[in-house]
């Protein structure tokens, strides 16, 4: 059978699928669809250079990797938020097929989880983040009943931050088993990184 391990380490991160003598398995497990596949390496200089990019651009969530594992792809997304007051309109995020784990590196906010959102309304299929990051979804603008919590580093969450004091930067793990996003690998992250923003082109979160 195929693990799966994300493993968070000080210079970086490593996606790293791992084998599992499949003589000792049962007849019944399932069979790995990713044998003998490369482990993928993240080092904590191009996160930097992701979050250089995105103050210098205005960017908020990038795409650092993007690894096909057999049954899924993993996305590896280097994100900054700059101070927020107050959620902006239409923040509230839902994925239809990508699950998405926040690991906080600097920075704190406050944020609201609940499955009950307001006015849904669907994300365009034009949206930089829909077509490269975290597939179709839509938008709403509160969580009815939701659960407040404060983000420091070290935090691992689930959603979007709604009131951030001064800067929140995270690294996040998602996971697509629909592969919907493409793939990046670390010459394509190399070119993404010395491609300056088209001024024109549109953003959407």
């Amino acid at each position: 059978m195929k693990t799966l391990m994300v493993a968070l380490a000080a210079a970086g991160f490593l996606v790293a699928p791992v084998s599992v003598n499949l003589l000792s398995a049962q007849q019944t497990d399932p069979q790995p669809t990713c044998r003998m596949c490369e482990g993928t390496y993240l080092p904590a200089t191009e996160i930097q250079d992701y979050l250089k990019k995105a103050l210098a651009e205005k960017r908020t969530d990038q795409q650092a990797r993007d690894v096909d594992i057999g049954r899924a792809h993993i996305g590896i997304g280097v994100v900054h938020r700059g101070k927020l007051d107050a959620p902006a309109p239409n923040s509230v995020a839902e994925h239809d097929l990508v699950s998405e784990v926040y690991y906080i590196m600097s920075g704190s906010g406050t944020l609201v989880l609940g499955p009950d959102i307001a006015d849904l309304k669907r994300r365009p299929a034009t949206a930089e983040t829909v077509r490269l990051f975290n597939g179709p979804g839509n938008n709403g603008t509160t969580i009815r009943n939701g659960k407040t919590y404060n983000l420091n580093p070290g935090d691992v969450v689930i959603s979007p931050a709604t009131k951030i004091e001064d800067h929140i930067s995270y690294v996040m793990v998602r996971i697509d088993p629909d592969k919907v996003t493409p793939l990046m690998d670390e010459a394509r992250s190399k070119e993404w990184l010395a491609t300056p923003r088209n001024p024109t082109a549109p953003r959407g979160e």
